[in-house]
């Protein structure tokens, strides 16, 4: 039986998405990936670093941990020094200071590098956030980070701005069992009642009794604030009807209670 070899070449190809992924070949990058090689890439803007350089090598054990939370590095060559390098020559062909001139970047990378170029790249405050929150997440020896390995990722929920990582954490959080029996207990205790915050709906006046108690809890803070092993306050947390809480994260970024309480009103107004 004959063995297929894939050369480096073609193995960095791949990664860069140059070519179709072979069993052996690594997952395209993901938004968080890319939100660290972007901070890497702007911080040598002027001339980046090698392969062999300090921070590549340090980025890419850090890469290799994300891939080990959403289950994506099977080991071997995952985001090697070769791939993040050639990774930071992709985000060149984004960069209107390097391109002025006539000079191109690396081609053919993974789609998502102008995404998340358009997105942080003139927003230096906005990508350091980014940037400290997956890294918190990644690194932290906390019980919550641990398990973001065991959390899925969700077909019906948009990834968020951040990437991935955050995204698991959000939705682990709002998934905390002792979390959302405790902010439904001091909502019955303060209005008698489980209404959606978005749109009123209450399950137990539509349903009866067999709707009692149910609702969704919507984890209300920005999904880059999100830190390992903080507290969570029942002040951060909102109920919402299924149908609402779908709403809110199937647009990204994702929207508010707030948004989607004022797009209800407003289709409700147009119905008129």
């Amino acid at each position: 039986m004959a063995i297929e070899v894939i050369s480096k070449e073609e193995n960095v190809q791949a990664e860069q998405g140059e070519l179709p992924r072979k069993s052996q070949s690594n997952p395209p990058w993901t938004t968080d990936e890319l939100i660290l090689a972007l901070d890497l890439y702007l911080r040598h803007r002027s001339s980046l670093p090698d392969k062999i350089h300090p921070e590549v090598q340090a980025l890419s054990q850090l890469l290799g941990q994300i891939g080990s939370t959403l289950g994506l590095n099977r080991g071997g060559s995952f985001r090697n020094e070769n791939g993040v390098y050639m990774k930071l020559g992709n985000f060149r062909r984004w960069d209107p200071k390097y391109v002025e001139n006539g000079r191109k970047g690396l081609a053919k990378g993974n789609k998502n590098e102008k995404v998340v170029w358009d997105e942080f790249a003139e927003m230096p405050s906005k990508l350091a956030i980014a940037v400290a929150a997956i890294r918190r997440a990644v690194e932290s020896s906390s019980a919550e980070a641990k398990a973001l390995t065991g959390v899925s990722n969700e077909p019906d929920v948009i990834e968020a701005e951040e990437g991935k990582v955050l995204t698991r954490l959000h939705r682990y959080r709002e998934r905390d069992r002792n979390l959302v029996q405790a902010k439904k207990k001091d909502v019955m205790k303060k209005q008698g009642c489980l209404r959606c915050e978005a749109c009123g709906f209450d399950f137990a006046i539509a349903y009866g009794q067999v709707g009692n108690g149910i609702i969704d809890v919507h984890h209300t803070k920005p999904v880059h604030t999100l830190k390992p092993g903080e507290k969570t306050k029942l002040s951060d947390l909102a109920l919402l009807c299924s149908n609402c809480h779908r709403l809110i994260h199937s647009k990204r970024p994702w929207l508010s209670v707030e948004q989607v309480r004022a797009l209800r009103k407003e289709a409700q107004s147009n119905a008129i």
